[in-house]
């Protein structure tokens, strides 16, 4: 079990749109990942939806990156919505 790979696994509740993280476990490959997060996260029947991704396959940010990676969006004018032009037949948008 120690040469296992990490699996971080994601549920879709019944009532949510977007699948949240609910753990991580060991498994030899994905079919048995799933089976596993089955078992292990969605004893009562919880979920809708299960995801199962290799921990080495999840790139993440770091914290110090959040000022290069979420910066203001003052100088981006294509976000702003004055960008765009209207045509005089839409009412609303």
């Amino acid at each position: 079990m120690q040469d296992w790979p990490l699996w971080e696994v994601f549920i879709r509740s019944r009532r949510g749109l977007a699948h949240k993280h609910v753990g991580s476990l060991h498994a030899c490959d994905a079919p048995m990942a799933l089976a596993n997060a089955r078992d292990i996260y969605t004893r009562r029947s919880e979920g809708v939806s299960i995801w199962v991704v290799r921990s080495t396959d999840i790139i993440a940010s770091a914290p110090g990156d959040k000022p290069i990676l979420f910066d203001p969006s003052e100088d981006k004018v294509y976000r702003h919505p004055t960008f765009y032009e209207i045509p005089d037949e839409v009412d609303n948008l």
